[in-house]
């Protein structure tokens, strides 16, 4: 609480008229003057932690109900809601979900509650498990702090018994848990790429598999060996009701922890802010894929050591989401079921296994603008290799404000003229401009001119 400014005017009149006092008497058993109290409930100076203890000790009074604000996920939960389609008219801006969240947190509770309950009543299917998971990981905005500081102790102990990350782990493996790995040949193996076979004690590998993915592989089986409990602490606190979106978020928490190892995070940090992340850079540097990287890029958030907040997604070719982390970038585009074919995610699978970066300007909730500096390159799917191997784009994002300390940058143009117009799939899309549009967004007015045919195929109003 010492390092934010509280304010909490809402909380302190509430609690004020449940005791029925006036301002100058709640002020005497605060020992303040009742205008420093006037100023505290109209949010013009912020709580102190002196005074938190105050109305504890003064008043029934319980200091977690001033976090009201992480019941609907804090100003970037109330901005999701918003960004429904149903509101786009409104042109509701960051600023004024802040100050309704902080003048009036229960309103903005209630109206998160008869959201959410709308949605649920309207679905008629279970809840998605890969949306429950997303979720979860955005509420812990990718930052499991135990996690990495148990990858962080094993990769320094990994460090001191070989220079080789990859014969490092092989022989933890083997000495800790008497588990050799052996690469076998893809037509032993045609139907896996990883498989623990404990009765010959054997950690078996594909061929097919790249070195940097093989090397995920064994930080993923020492992961689920040595941090068992760990990880279903923290997936068993979700209390999903899905028993496979606890398993989904088990499997994240895992690869969180592996990547963690092969990018301990005070040693990759460091490198990060050197090399101005470059990524080519910092694969090379920790011998891992670019989806792999772009993983660790969403979870630098360690108090007193941050990184950039950097979104990853995955699409297929067709703009098909199978990954979605937005980290601390609070980012929305990520938020549409389908991709806008503007982006950079499309035209990545023409440049195979280039870094492709665009800067972006994406419509937002009510219209407003947004500038993105995204990257992106293809993928092989799970690091197999070959000519029937699934391919993705990885797309990395930061906001454009903040893109000019990336290596990736270095002599563009970022300015917000030269950001390419996207948005979140036409249906949602009011950008009445766009050449590539393919439907007219839903809810508009269509318009119709018979002597007139313009350069889009949908023209419409508000």
């Amino acid at each position: 609480m010492a390092d934010t400014a509280l304010l909490a005017g809402t909380a302190i009149r509430r609690l004020r008229r449940r005791e029925g006092l006036t301002q100058a008497a709640m002020a005497a058993r605060l020992s303040i003057s009742p205008s420093y109290l006037n100023l505290l409930e109209r949010n013009q100076r912020p709580l102190s932690a002196r005074l938190v203890v105050q109305l504890a000790e003064q008043f029934d009074f319980d200091p977690r109900s001033l976090r009201q604000d992480e019941a609907v996920g804090g100003i970037d939960g109330l901005r999701r809601r918003l960004a429904d389609e149903r509101f786009a008219d409104l042109a509701i801006d960051r600023d004024e979900i802040a100050e309704w969240l902080s003048a009036a947190p229960q309103a903005a509770l209630a109206f998160a509650r008869l959201y959410d309950a709308a949605g649920k009543a309207g679905a008629d299917r279970a809840p998605d498990p890969m949306d429950l998971v997303r979720r979860e990981i955005e509420r812990w905005r990718n930052h499991f702090a135990d996690l990495d500081m148990a990858a962080e102790a094993l990769a320094d102990e990994l460090r001191l018994s070989s220079s080789d990350v990859g014969a490092a782990l092989a022989e933890r493996l083997r000495q800790k848990h008497q588990i050799a790995v052996r690469i076998l040949p893809v037509d032993v193996m045609p139907d896996a790429l990883r498989r623990l076979d404990l009765h010959a004690r054997q950690l078996q590998l594909s061929e097919m598999l790249d070195p940097s993915s093989r090397n995920f592989q064994i930080a993923l089986q020492l992961a689920a060996l040595e941090r068992r409990d760990e990880i279903a602490a923290i997936a068993n606190g979700a209390q999903f009701e899905d028993r496979g979106a606890w398993r989904l978020f088990r499997r994240h928490l895992t690869g969180y922890f592996a990547a963690a190892v092969l990018m301990p995070y005070g040693r990759f940090m460091r490198a990060c802010e050197a090399t101005g992340y470059d990524l080519g850079i910092l694969q090379r540097r920790f011998g891992v894929g670019f989806e792999q990287l772009g993983h660790r890029l969403t979870t630098l958030q360690r108090v007193g050591q941050r990184g950039l907040p950097f979104f990853m997604a995955r699409v297929d070719r067709a703009g098909q989401y199978s990954k979605r982390y937005a980290g601390a970038s609070g980012a929305l585009l990520l938020e549409s079921d389908v991709t806008c074919p503007r982006w950079i995610a499309h035209h990545a699978f023409e440049r195979a296994g280039q870094i492709c970066v665009q800067l972006v300007d994406f419509a937002q909730e009510g219209g407003q603008p947004g500038q993105w500096f995204t990257m992106a390159r293809t993928v092989e799917g799970s690091g197999a290799l070959g000519a029937d191997a699934a391919r993705f784009a990885v797309i990395l994002g930061i906001e454009g404000g903040l893109a000019g300390q990336l290596a990736q940058a270095r002599g563009l143009s970022l300015t917000p003229a030269s950001a390419v117009p996207i948005g979140p799939g036409c249906a949602r899309c009011h950008r009445a401009d766009c050449q590539q549009r393919s439907l007219p967004p839903r809810g508009a007015a269509l318009q119709f001119d018979e002597r007139r045919r313009g350069l889009t195929p949908f023209e419409f109003g508000g």
